[in-house]
């Protein structure tokens, strides 16, 4: 869980892989390093701490090179120290490596009884000395790929060499790696923004393919060796779209861009005169999708948050059942998918572990595969049988935002679209309308951040949190609390306000601000209840609701959002839930773009 960046051409290399490093810092890293070719020789500079740590060792007027690799490191084996941080290096091998080496203890013990020295307590740096075994005898590619024969686990991987000082070879299993094409040289990272201000021609590598960099030209081969041919993408990102423009986090300037973000999603999505959603947008037929009974959902985090509600929506508009799993326990449960079944998996980047896993697990079954994913190419959306891509745009800030609210109008939308396509004749025109009207009034309510800022003021200081929603809220209760808890450190908890009395009632005095999620519709005279029994106990109520009543008004805050119909409050009610959390952290002091041993896209299990 870390970033990984090389380059190789004509420009400075050393000055576009540290820029490259900045613009990856959003995926979390405690320690940075660069090695840079330097005539027949390699430099390696690496420390624990920040890019700027490294910058202050690179401090040398005139530097530069035509090749060089950098590393972000987020610890997995071994602490954020000097000595753990990458690259590793062996006698002629330099490596850079997202992932895991499973079997790295069996290896170090064989490399150890061969002469070999270690110097960290990575997992790695056994994949520098195993190459470097073999490329005592062959070239550095053949190096690799027996090498890599012996090795469980997972890999993005990077490899340069002393004694082949021109060539970059660049190799991926199960972890993310994209190849850049520009005019002056060629690009390899674990993400685009890396390399978006110089390029946005790219190839995506797929689990068990290679590229070789050498004298300016590159070839792509599978870990047989054999040549393969693969499609260059131009992606419709700017680089400005990966930069603040302004803003002072990435995280509020992405919350800004949700009006933007949710009508891209929108855009060709929605057939206007016909008021139906465009079916060909799924990738489904509609025959298939008339005889589908059962969808299972699967994911991580936030976008696990957006399937419960994915689930409400699904079942009450088009009477399909679903079930809603968490990624990482989904294969562990031997679910009963049968053939045909539809599988659906959310993620932001298209790259998290878990979501794959599970996505395999369901291909396997028999299930179709669906992938909702931000990310154009990524491994999600290649290996499912159809992708609706959400189109919100490059997220940087590590806490999901917009990401968010475009998954939900995209679960919105195949609910409908279910509807249409199993009752002739349904009129979706309402729906529709108030979609429509989504991005002006989530503007609405960015209008208002002033009243979100000074609430955030009287609560900061507080310990822990507690969320409380009903029906489609109580997902939405999660993502805030979620939030709150990744942003400010503080302890915050979701609860389905139904279950208040089961448990977290005891939790609650006068020093316990508690967050209440108040709907239209049948539940919300219960949900007052709640606010009520919460009163009595001397704790603190900020309500955010869509419901005038003279029942909010004892509680300590209340916040109205404007009015849409109850199937898409979630998308307006979970903006506020997002700026209140981020102006906790800021007044907290707190990195709200890189939250302490968080990283964006979580690429091992």
């Amino acid at each position: 869980m870390c970033g990984i960046i090389g380059y190789a051409g004509s420009k400075n290399a050393i000055d576009l892989v540290i820029d490259g490093l900045k613009h990856l810092e959003y995926r979390g890293y405690d320690s940075a390093g660069i090695a840079y070719l330097n005539g027949d020789e390699i430099m390696i500079k690496k420390c624990s701490g920040k890019i700027a740590d490294l910058e202050a060792m690179l401090d040398e007027t005139g530097l530069s090179s035509s090749l060089a690799i950098g590393h972000t490191r987020w610890a997995t084996h071994g602490l954020p120290t000097d000595y753990n941080a990458h690259p590793h290096s062996s006698d002629s091998v330099v490596i850079v490596h997202n992932g895991i080496v499973e079997n790295y203890r069996a290896l170090k013990e064989m490399l150890e009884e061969r002469g070999y020295r270690f110097y960290s307590e990575t997992d790695t740096e056994v994949l520098s000395h195993l190459i470097d075994l073999y490329h005592k005898e062959a070239d550095l590619e053949n190096s690799v790929l027996r090498a890599l024969k012996e090795v469980r686990g997972s890999y993005a991987l990077l490899v340069i060499s002393r004694r082949e000082p021109g060539k970059l070879i660049g190799v991926r299993k199960d972890s993310p790696l994209v190849f850049g094409i520009s005019e002056d040289g060629h690009f390899l990272a674990s993400d685009v923004p890396a390399f978006l201000r110089s390029t946005n021609r790219v190839v995506f590598l797929e689990d068990g393919e290679m590229v070789v960099l050498k004298g300016g030209g590159y070839n792509f081969k599978d870990l047989k060796g054999r040549q393969l041919k693969k499609e260059v993408h131009t992606l419709n990102w700017s680089p400005s779209m990966a930069e603040k423009g302004g803003y002072r986090h990435f995280m509020i300037k992405e919350i800004h861009e949700q009006p933007r973000a949710i009508s891209d999603t929108l855009t060709g999505r929605v057939l206007l005169k016909e008021q139906r959603v465009n079916a060909t947008e799924f990738g489904l037929s509609e025959d298939y999708l008339k005889g589908l009974s059962k969808i299972f959902i699967s994911a991580c985090g936030t976008s696990w948050h957006a399937g419960l509600v994915g689930k409400y929506l699904i079942e009450s508009i088009s009477g399909v059942s679903v079930e809603v799993d968490l990624a990482s326990e989904f294969r562990y449960r031997n679910p009963l998918v049968r053939k045909d079944d539809l599988f659906i998996a959310i993620t932001q980047s298209g790259e998290t572990a878990d979501t794959l896993a599970a996505q395999r697990e369901a291909k396997a079954r028999g299930a179709r595969t669906l992938s909702i994913c931000n990310v154009v190419g990524a491994t999600s959306a290649r290996e499912a049988d159809a992708v609706f891509y959400t189109h919100s745009g490059p997220e940087i800030g590590v806490a999901s935002t917009k990401a968010f609210t475009t998954q939900l109008v995209s679960l919105y939308l195949f609910a409908l679209l279910l509807e249409e396509v199993k009752r002739e004749g349904v009129d979706h025109s309402g729906y529709i309308d108030e979609l429509l009207k989504i991005p002006e009034k989530i503007e609405m309510i960015l209008k208002r951040e002033d009243e979100i800022e000074e609430i955030a003021k009287g609560y900061a200081k507080a310990k822990d949190f507690l969320y409380l929603g009903r029906g489609l809220l109580y997902p939405i209760a999660l993502e805030g609390a979620l939030k709150l808890k990744e942003i400010s450190y503080i302890h915050a908890e979701g609860y389905p306000s139904g279950e208040m009395k089961h448990g977290p009632i005891a939790l609650i005095d006068e020093d316990m601000p508690v967050v209440i999620l108040v709907q239209k519709g049948p539940l919300k005279e219960k949900v007052f209840s709640n606010i009520e029994e919460v009163k009595a106990r001397g704790g603190k109520t900020i309500v955010f609701t869509s419901v005038n009543d003279s029942a909010l008004k004892e509680s300590d805050v209340v916040f109205e959002i404007p009015q849409t119909i109850p199937e898409l409050e979630p998308v307006l009610m979970v903006v506020p839930l997002q700026l209140l959390a981020y102006h906790i952290g800021v007044l907290r002091g707190y990195d709200v773009d890189q939250p302490r041993n968080l990283a964006k896209s979580v690429t091992v299990e």
